[in-house]
């Protein structure tokens, strides 16, 4: 304050007001205020003056406290409507909580201020944001319920405010967090409690480097942007759980859309199906039907052509059966397997196509059944030739082949005869009935698609089929074997003949080959390979005996008769023996373990089967012939 101010307050009608109206104007410290009044004392002014100048100096301070208040009123006014403006343009929820802590720093003066939220899997709250912070542990913390200061404030729902941290008992003191504030190196903490209604979702905290006391209003003011961050995150909430909603929308939308169009194909593929049934379609025109309305390529395949495993697992299901990048649909007629449909190359198949897919199985099952009742009476004619064949009733040759061509089977082709039979135990007559008559059928289905004929005969089914060019009869037999077997979800076993050629001119040479081809299934039975197929020429020596008019009991008398008759004379076990000393290898002591004799027991007999068939009886060439006699001699035995 200058001299020259000290004498304008002691000029009459100069008020002592003047000198702090001036500081007031230029924004003076409030040090400065105690000048004027000090100046006035250093000159000796009266007291009246003095007093004066003190009362002016205190209205000017209150006027400068009010100025300053109304300031800082206005930022924080300010702050507040820059933070609301930025909620109301809400994009990021981070920016958002990050400006409200910065803001909240700034006009509190702190050196830190940070926020923590609820993580309700926890049950405690964690760090969301922090500004002015300089320790990661501290960055890092996870506060319970109740312990320390944002503890307190969260599980009270109050603000709290302590002047210095380590000093306040009110609250619960844990080394993380005490750890945690010590290496931020705060004193004083205020902490203000977020709320979305009454519920407490986080705290804001302003916290100093050095004791301080928070007054009234910064409390209010801390709460205030409290406020806004809770305003902030319930907004962010509301948003993602709407887009959540809108994508979930849009989503239930492409479903339905999805589900209509799949409908529309539905009901498309429905009418087409109808159309092909009244119209007399066949399993192919089904097939294309279905392809056009999937967008794919569906085949219809035989059930020997299709993958065994998906074929027998849809069959069984019921539903179409997914297979790499295709699905199959078993077709059926209750236990008969008629073939598949196959869907190529399309693996995501919806449900709903999925079901056509099945509907269009059905369809084709009852295609073939209807084509089936058609083809009985042919398949009848057909099997009536093969039993005239069989029986020799009509040896017109003529007559044979015209009744042949009316079947399209040519009798002067090359043609195998084959005798095949069920393995599988049927529970009671008429099960057995029924599943010779799956046989029979299957094999007549067989035999028309070959140009051949099949009939039921002596509890089995008897084939007629020509032989290709390059085949033989054996490959014949199996692939028969395996086609049946697939048919009729039942191993089948089939025996074939040699080939035979001039039917019509030769129909006996049918009643031999039929025998020859009952010897191979019979054989095929004793040897262990039911189900399998196979000729006279499949079994190395045994085919000689097999094949043709040989004479099996025959060769068992000339083998091995002396021993068979010895035991019926005698009562004894020598034929039993023989089987067990060539079961174990030959060898007399495994023998007796097999026989449960004495080795001298074993022996002795042995010693018998020598001089009934001479001393050369083990020799390869004989042992081989022996062993083959012995297991014809018990398939001759059998009832």
């Amino acid at each position: 304050m200058s001299r020259d101010h000290v004498q304008s307050a002691q000029r009459p009608g100069t008020g002592a007001e003047a000198p702090f109206l001036e500081l007031l104007a230029r924004g003076a410290s409030a040090d400065a205020y105690e000048q004027p009044v000090l100046l006035a004392r250093a000159e000796g002014l009266p007291p009246e003056r003095i007093r004066a100048l003190e009362q002016a100096k205190r209205l000017a301070l209150h006027v400068r406290a009010e100025m300053e208040g109304r300031r800082r009123r206005e930022a924080e006014l300010s702050a507040l409507f820059e933070t609301a403006h930025d909620l109301a343009g809400l994009r990021d929820l981070d920016a958002v909580l990050q400006a409200i802590v910065q803001r909240a720093r700034s006009l509190l003066s702190t050196d830190v201020a940070y926020l923590t939220l609820h993580d309700e899997s926890a049950g405690d709250t964690y760090m969301r944001v922090t500004e002015g912070s300089v320790a990661a542990r501290f960055q890092q913390l996870r506060l319970g319920m109740g312990e320390g200061l944002g503890g307190l404030v969260a599980q009270t729902a109050r603000p709290y405010v302590t002047p210095d941290y380590f000093e306040d008992d009110r609250f619960q003191h844990t080394r993380t967090i005490d750890t945690g504030v010590r290496d931020e190196g705060l004193v004083a903490i205020l902490g203000v409690p977020l709320m979305i209604g009454a519920q407490v979702i986080g705290v804001l905290f302003a916290a100093d480097r050095r004791a301080r006391v928070f007054e009234r209003e910064e409390i209010a003011l801390l709460g205030s942007f409290a406020a806004l961050a809770a305003a902030a995150i319930d907004t962010a909430n509301l948003l993602t759980e709407t887009r959540s909603a809108l994508d979930r929308l849009a989503r239930a939308n492409e479903i339905i859309r999805d589900r209509s169009a799949v409908i529309e194909r539905a009901s498309d593929v429905h009418d087409r199906l109808a159309e092909l049934v009244l119209r007399g379609g066949g399993v192919h025109d089904v097939a294309a039907a279905v392809s056009q309305v999937l967008d794919g390529t569906v085949e219809f395949t035989e059930a020997d052509a299709a993958p065994a495993s998906p074929l027998e697992a849809s069959r069984a299901e019921g539903h179409a059966v997914r297979h790499g990048d295709d699905w199959i649909a078993a077709v059926t007629d209750g236990g008969e397997l008629l073939g598949a449909l196959v869907l190529r190359g399309h693996p995501g198949l919806d449900p709903v196509d999925q079901r056509t897919l099945e509907r269009a199985a059905m369809v084709t099952s009852l295609l073939l059944l209807a084509r089936r009742s058609a083809v009985e009476a042919e398949q009848r004619v057909r099997g009536e030739l093969l039993d005239d064949l069989l029986d020799a009733r009509d040896r017109d040759p003529r007559v044979l082949r015209e009744r042949a061509a009316r079947l399209h089977a040519d009798l002067d082709a090359t043609h195998v005869v084959l005798a095949a039979r069920l393995e599988g135990a049927a529970a009671d007559a008429d099960q057995e009935a029924a599943a010779r008559r799956r046989l029979w059928s299957a094999a007549s289905h067989l035999a028309a698609t070959r140009h051949g004929l099949a009939a039921a005969r002596d509890g089995g089914t008897v084939l007629l089929l020509p032989l290709e060019a390059g085949d033989t009869a054996t490959d014949l037999a199996r692939r028969t074997a395996r086609h049946l077997g697939t048919a009729v979800h039942e191993p089948v076993t089939v025996g074939a003949s040699a080939s035979v050629e001039d039917l019509a001119g030769h129909p006996d040479a049918v009643a031999a080959a039929y025998a020859e081809g009952q010897r191979c299934l019979d054989a095929l039975r004793l040897l262990g390979r039911a189900g399998d197929g196979a000729a006279a020429e499949d079994f190395g020596f045994l085919g000689l005996l097999l094949a043709g008019d040989r004479d099996i009991a025959g060769y068992v008398e000339r083998t091995i008769g002396e021993v068979v008759a010895y035991d019926e004379r005698r009562g004894t076990d020598l034929v039993r023996t023989l089987d067990a000393y060539f079961a174990c290898g030959m060898s007399p002591a495994r023998t007796k373990d097999e026989l449960h004799v004495h080795v001298n027991t074993v022996a002795q007999r042995l010693e018998r089967v020598g001089r009934l068939l001479g001393d050369d009886w083990q020799s390869p060439a004989r042992a081989l012939e022996i062993q083959l006699a012995l297991r014809l001699h018990r398939l001759s035995s059998r009832p």
